[in-house]
């Protein structure tokens, strides 16, 4: 296997672990329990707690895909009702308990993969941080959690919020803006259309519009509904350019490492899937491991 397609491979083993805190029911209701309005009122502070209570402008930079007006309407105003140390605290102590639902012998894996020693936390903790925002915010948090099935959660958590700054960095130097990459990740099958439109907070008007840049660049058809074979392209690029700066990640531990940490993560990612998390038509496009 090519660093890319390692790269790749442990997004798709770590990331059904990570989220468990979208997709996990008990997880989904974490927001009403602090006393939040709702899943997307405590989106917000939950993803966003690493960084402090960060305002609308920081918040839709380093989300990226996200209508302003639906950052505006949760921040600054949830940091009166829950502050960004509850945040993080609440969400990994949630994600740990779901996984110990949905993984048998959990407690055991996280504990070994979990350890000072071993391969994920070695990847987390020689990763840089420069320009990765969301990743630099989650860096350290593993080590003040005494539960190893929360360490193993925010390590995995870390890798993704990594993944997910490459990715960021990856649309920009592709042209792309937060709707413009929503609109051609749905043309070209990768995420369902009309629900990302609608959780992201896109009006109807904003999503044609980008549609329209996007038909004016021979990125997608007329209807914005299929990517044109350049528009395809250009997504395939942006998914290389996202697996390529993922390879930093496995620079500590090597192949024959990273390769032992895919198998030993094999099942719990099985078993993860299984259980709808994430579902098979998922906002991360991530591919289900069942095919």
């Amino acid at each position: 296997m090519t660093s890319s397609s390692l790269a790749r491979a442990l997004w798709m083993r770590t990331e059904p672990l990570h989220a468990v805190v979208y997709f996990d029911p008990d997880c989904r209701a974490l927001g009403r329990a602090m006393g939040l309005k709702g899943f997307w009122h405590g989106y917000f502070p939950l993803r966003l707690g690493p960084l402090g209570a960060v305002g609308p402008a920081v918040a839709g930079s380093v989300l990226g895909a996200f209508a302003p007006g639906m950052v505006a309407r949760a921040l600054p105003s949830v940091w009166e009702l829950v502050t960004p140390e509850r945040a993080v605290a609440e969400r990994a102590a949630a994600a740990a308990a779901a996984l110990r639902r949905v993984v048998p012998g959990i407690e055991a894996l996280a504990a070994e993969l979990s350890a000072a020693s071993a391969a994920l936390t070695m990847m987390v903790e020689d990763a840089p941080t420069l320009a990765r925002p969301l990743f630099a915010a989650n860096r350290p948090l593993h080590a003040g959690f005494g539960d190893p099935v929360a360490r193993l959660w925010q390590l995995t958590t870390s890798l993704r919020e990594f993944r997910g700054d490459a990715h960021l960095a990856a649309l920009a130097d592709h042209g792309l803006d937060g709707v413009e990459s929503l609109v051609l990740a749905a043309a070209t099958g990768r995420v369902p259309a009309a629900s990302m439109r609608l959780d992201r907070g896109w009006t109807e008007d904003e999503w044609a519009a980008a549609g329209e840049r996007l038909t004016a660049r021979g990125l997608v058809d007329a209807d914005a509904a299929r990517a044109t074979p350049a528009g395809a392209a250009l997504r395939d690029a942006i998914e290389d350019a996202t697996d390529r700066l993922a390879t930093r990640l496995l620079r500590p531990v090597g192949p024959e490492t990273t390769l032992a940490l895919l198998a030993r993560l094999e099942e719990p990612a099985r078993l993860l899937q299984a259980a709808g998390i994430p579902p098979r038509a998922n906002p991360i496009g991530l591919p289900d491991a069942r095919n």
